[in-house]
């Protein structure tokens, strides 16, 4: 999986072009391998502009995933493996997930309820109970003095 193909985001496909890959070196432990290989994986996507995704899905992109986003751009940077290879695998994988949670429908709205009398009374009971019980640890209170 090197993100030639693109990105499949639930019945959507984002093109490869549309993608930026960016590769830097790693931090971290490694030996000389890490002093001279870009294994550290930046993946970018411009939500904001992004052909494939409708209207809908963007702006429910771009609102849901406002906290992330720089100038309407999502970037996803991975270094966990050794490899490149993996780290690109696991860069289209958690792009994929983040853009599949941020442009899926919302679910339906909740009802809103009240609590019946009865669970109202059963919650008061309960209260109630529960004081007296710590009341009944405390030390007596002498009223002789």
């Amino acid at each position: 999986m090197t993100g030639d193909e693109g990105l499949s985001v639930g019945p959507v496909t984002v093109p490869a072009r549309e993608l930026v890959w960016r590769f830097s070196r790693s931090s971290g432990p490694g030996g000389q391998h890490v002093n001279t290989s870009d294994t550290r994986v930046s993946l970018s996507l411009d939500v904001a502009r992004c052909g494939a995704l409708g209207a809908a899905q963007r702006e429910r992109a771009l609102e849901r995933l406002s906290g992330r986003l720089v100038d309407g751009v999502l970037t996803v940077t991975v270094q966990t493996h050794r490899s490149q290879v993996r780290n690109r695998a696991e860069a289209l994988e958690r792009m994929t997930a983040l853009l599949s949670e941020a442009t899926a429908p919302a679910g339906p709205s909740r009802r809103a309820t009240r609590p019946s009398r009865r669970a109202k009374q059963r919650r008061t009971d309960a209260k109630k109970r529960r004081g007296e019980l710590k009341r009944l640890r405390s030390r007596p209170v002498d009223d002789g003095k």
